[in-house]
């Protein structure tokens, strides 16, 4: 008997030991990301975050084998100097620190810095510096680094007020009087301090360092100095005792130096800038332009960068327009604060508004020629915006200005330009393009190419014969499933090969090579046959174009199993030779620059995208991180595609998510969840978070739910009808199955996706309960709204966008009625939770309270989610969390007979507000 009792014990044990942990919201932040990863120059080594939302990032190093080299807490952004010696990364307080000296209402300047640690990847050996503000390195040159300090304040002494007020004039005063910087010798680890620095830059190649500074208490030792890193001597290029330095930049060898300055000391509201250049061997840098010798009725402006050509023949810059000066003699009451608003400016004056800033401080690119000492303006109100190529060595800038067509944009939804070519040596303007959605130079600057969405095709102008060829007139080049109605967009261009000789274009599937010249092209690979999508992918992050006689790294994709991988293709044999593919998503790798190794991440829904590398394109790699073991210890899932035909005969697909252990025989509930396409992302993983608007498949995987998300195709001018047609045929095709409980199906969708959660509810009982966030549930109210982050007018998002009713109220006043659910509110039999906040930047919050306030009219079951100040969707950690337990409980109770939460019950009342959650569940 013993023996018997015994046995069974063991037998009853083993089940219990390897049955694996349903999720919950508290295992929810054991999971991390993966976040600024970066391999060494040598390709040795590889360094990334290890990030999880609301805690302390920590910081791993790994050699090509995997193995660890460095394990470091609280850091993040690893950064290896060019040759591979160093590694620099910040070292943040303990976040849990920081917040309970918040509580304790320590002072903002007195909280803990973060500290720049640099660790010596040959000796092993780790150093820190703490109270660090910034940090630079040469981008192509090592032994220094300069290290911008915390907390240096040599004019103001009032610490008193409260630690907002401190801090904000802590920051001020240090804006103003600079900061400590230390230029140390990685080698070494000895560095020389200067004060009062204002601004500091290394030469690209790193013999050289710049930088400005206020000088001591009394301004002495002000100005501008060039260290010569080799020499360690210090050269004073400018010597004003009192002057405002807004921009400091080398030219690329570092032979020249440009900075900008404001030597006026009387405080008026026009600043006199005036820009420098200093050249090697020069003791002082030379004033070139000042507002004397601008282009009249123009100003050198501080905000713009300067940039110098890549052959140091032209310093750009940019000028602006004065001022407008305002009456600082009126007191408020006397001043007028009304907006007025006209039909016919260009810009609404919301969009005005938002842009006020932008405005005030519009600059217009122009170029000093170093050569030539000439100044030559090329942007002009006219044409306000430039664009430069080669560096900014080719002969011709492009410009645009969206000026004519900027108020019709507001409805029409198309962002036309016309264009002009500029000439950098004398500013001459020449109009070549009229009505252009987009448009770009050549790398070389021999050509203007783009794509007119009106005929759906490619163009190429010749800047030199002054001709313009169409090279895809009657080809298929725009978007094959566009159901918006606009015309289709391109699928892109994967640029020019060397010197501007031929332009790669993409159609659905391929690549296809141009000659600019003839116009003719040739279809490079053969992808449309095997629904096979073929892309190039840039490795070299300056390569400016596309080497003929080299091969190169596409990615693939399977439009029908959406599979993916990788091939190598040698443009001169027409070569294709697959590398890897399989039933994986897979990052966009990176290249070491000196090295061939690859890293690149590989993902499906039950792998997470761990960090891999290559050394032999992919034939083996190594895994370098292991982010989430403890995914291994929870229920989990599968995923599968799922395909069936829409109520008017169209094949439709979507993706289906099973629990782990699923058995046919039983019934589960089930969430539909979906938003346009996204059938695509078979093979995305979904890492458990507190998502801001959605529900996240593996939690609810976990939890033994069902999830179906269904692809949506749409017909003009009836969005809401169309996700009927196919969503409601999707579910049912799955009913019949015998696995989803018919009497358990909960719908859930954000944005677009809340509206036709919206819709649907009105039309079916299909659901037992839905959650709609930031819906429209009157597309005429809606119509005449504000998108209050762009400050557009929402017209263009009915007529020609995303709600694709295809015209305006007055054209087609039927449409707008049938596919708003705000007219059959009365129809609607399922509880609906809404999510819609008050600052919500997109949709307009009104629309989510009148969804509520006529469903509480109605005595309709339904709640109301308003995070206070959050945009379209939860930004907030906090809230963000809230959201997920709210949307879990809301489903449990509706979905699986859990206990209802006592929000649900009583909700949340104003005076209970921040203080009491009501996540308490109630007894049945």
């Amino acid at each position: 008997m013993k023996i018997y009792i015994s046995g069974l014990l063991c037998l009853l044990a083993f089940p219990m030991f390897s049955q694996k942990k349903v999720m919950d919201h508290a295992d929810v932040t054991q999971w991390k990301t993966i976040q600024h990863s970066q391999i060494s120059p040598n390709g040795q080594f590889v360094v990334y975050d290890l990030a999880v939302e609301n805690f302390n990032s920590s910081l791993e190093v790994k050699d090509k084998s995997g193995a660890s080299i460095l394990e470091h807490e609280r850091a993040q952004k690893g950064q290896f100097t060019f040759d591979s010696k160093y590694l620099l990364f910040q070292v943040s307080p303990s976040k849990d620190s920081v917040m309970d000296m918040k509580r304790r209402k320590v002072d903002t300047k007195d909280l803990p810095k973060d500290s720049l640690a640099i660790f010596n990847l040959d000796r092993r050996a780790l150093f820190k510096f703490g109270n660090l503000k910034s940090y630079k390195i040469p981008e192509k040159w090592s032994g220094f680094v300069a290290m911008e300090l915390e907390a240096v304040n040599k004019k103001s002494k009032d610490s008193e007020g409260s630690s907002e007020a401190s801090d904000k004039k802590e920051k001020k005063t240090n804006k103003k009087n600079g900061f400590h910087l230390v230029l140390m010798n990685l080698s070494s680890l000895q560095g020389d301090t200067i004060k009062y620095v204002t601004n500091y830059t290394f030469s690209k190649f790193g013999n050289r360092l710049a930088y400005t500074t206020t000088g001591d208490e009394n301004n002495e030792n002000a100005g501008v100095f060039v260290v010569d890193l080799n020499s360690k001597k210090s050269t004073k290029v400018h010597d004003v005792k009192r002057a405002t330095y807004s921009h400091i930049n080398f030219s690329e060898s570092g032979k020249y130096l440009g900075f900008i300055a404001d030597q006026d000391t009387t405080k008026v509201h026009v600043k006199p800038n005036e820009l420098f250049v200093w050249k090697e061997g020069s003791d002082k840098a030379s004033k070139v332009v000042d507002n004397a010798n601008a282009p009249k009725g123009y100003l050198v402006s501080s905000h713009e960068n300067l940039m110098f050509s890549r052959d140091e023949s032209k310093l750009y810059f940019g000028l602006r327009k004065p001022p407008v000066e305002k009456d600082t003699t009126l007191l408020d009451e006397e001043i007028v604060n009304v907006e007025v608003w006209t039909y016919d400016e260009p810009r609404l004056y919301t969009v005005q508004e938002l842009e006020l800033k932008k405005d005030s401080i519009k600059s217009y690119t122009t170029i000093f020629d170093l050569k030539r000492q000439k100044v030559v303006q090329l942007a002009t109100e006219a044409f306000p915006n430039v664009e430069l190529e080669d560096h900014g060595n080719a002969e011709w800038a492009l410009a645009y200005t969206e000026q004519p067509y900027t108020l019709e944009s507001q409805w029409s939804g198309m962002w036309l330009r016309d264009y002009a070519l500029i000439n950098t040596k004398d500013g001459k303007t020449t109009p070549i393009l009229n009505a252009v959605p987009s448009a770009k130079l050549s790398p070389k600057g021999n050509y203007v190419y783009g794509y007119h969405e009106v005929d759906s095709t490619w163009f190429v102008y010749n800047i030199k014969k002054g001709t313009k060829i169409e090279l895809t007139k009657g080809m298929v080049f725009a978007d094959e499933l566009n159901d918006v109605p606009l015309p289709p967009s391109a699928y892109g261009s994967a640029g020019w090969t060397t010197d501007d000789k031929t332009l790669l274009l993409y159609d659905r599937f391929d690549i296809w090579m141009f000659n600019p010249e003839t116009g003719k092209g040739s279809k490079l690979t053969n992808g449309r046959n095997s629904k096979k999508v073929y892309r190039h992918i840039k490795l070299d992050k300056e390569e400016e174009s596309i080497d003929p006689n080299g091969t190169w790294l596409l990615s693939i994709f399977n439009d029908e199993t959406k599979e993916s991988g990788f091939a190598q293709f040698n443009p001169k044999t027409n070569n294709l030779q697959e590398l890897v593919f399989g039933p994986y998503k897979f990052g966009k790798p990176k290249k070491a620059d000196n090295h061939d190794a690859l890293v690149f991440t590989r993902e499906s829904f039950e792998e997470f995208p761990d960090l891999r590398l290559t050394e032999d394109d992919f034939k083996t790699d190594v895994r370098l991180s292991d982010a989430n073991p403890q995914q291994s210890e929870f229920n989990w899932g599968t995923i599968e595609l799922v395909h069936w035909n829409s109520l008017d005969g169209k094949p439709m697909t979507g993706m289906l998510v099973k629990p782990e252990n699923f058995d046919p025989n039983k019934t589960y509930p089930m969430l539909v969840n979906f938003y346009e396409r996204s059938s695509d992302n078979l093979y995305k993983h979904h890492t458990p978070s507190f998502g801001r608007s959605t529900i996240n498949y593996s939690f609810y995987a976990s939890r033994g739910y069902l999830i179906f998300n269904p692809d949506v195709t749409y017909r003009e001018g009836y969005p809401g009808e169309s996700s009927l047609n196919c969503v409601l045929p999707g579910v049912a095709s799955l009913i019949e199955k015998g696995f989803v409980d018919k009497d358990n199906i909960g719908v859930q969708g954000h944005s677009w996706g809340g509206y036709q959660i919206a819709y649907l509810v009105t039309k079916t009982n299909m659901f037992k309960a839905a959650e709609a966030g930031a819906p429209v549930p009157n597309m005429i109210s809606a119509y005449g709204g504000i998108r209050w982050w762009t400050g557009l007018s929402r017209q263009f998002q009915y007529e020609h966008g995303q709600s694709r009713i295809g015209g305006t109220p007055w054209e087609y006043p039927m449409r707008y009625i049938e596919n708003s659910p705000i007219f059959n509110i009365d129809k609607i039999h399922t509880p609906l939770l809404i999510m819609h906040n008050d600052a919500d930047g997109h949709v307009p919050w009104y629309q989510g309270i009148e969804l509520f306030v006529s469903l509480r009219r109605l005595g309709k079951p339904s709640w109301f989610l308003n995070y206070e100040g959050e945009p379209h969707w939860p930004q907030k950690y906090q809230n963000k969390k809230d959201f997920n337990i709210r949307l879990a409980q809301y489903f449990d109770y509706f979905l699986k007979g859990a206990p209802k939460p006592l929000w649900m019950e009583k909700g949340v009342p104003a005076i209970e507000k921040g203080v009491e959650q009501g996540y308490e569940l109630l007894e049945h």
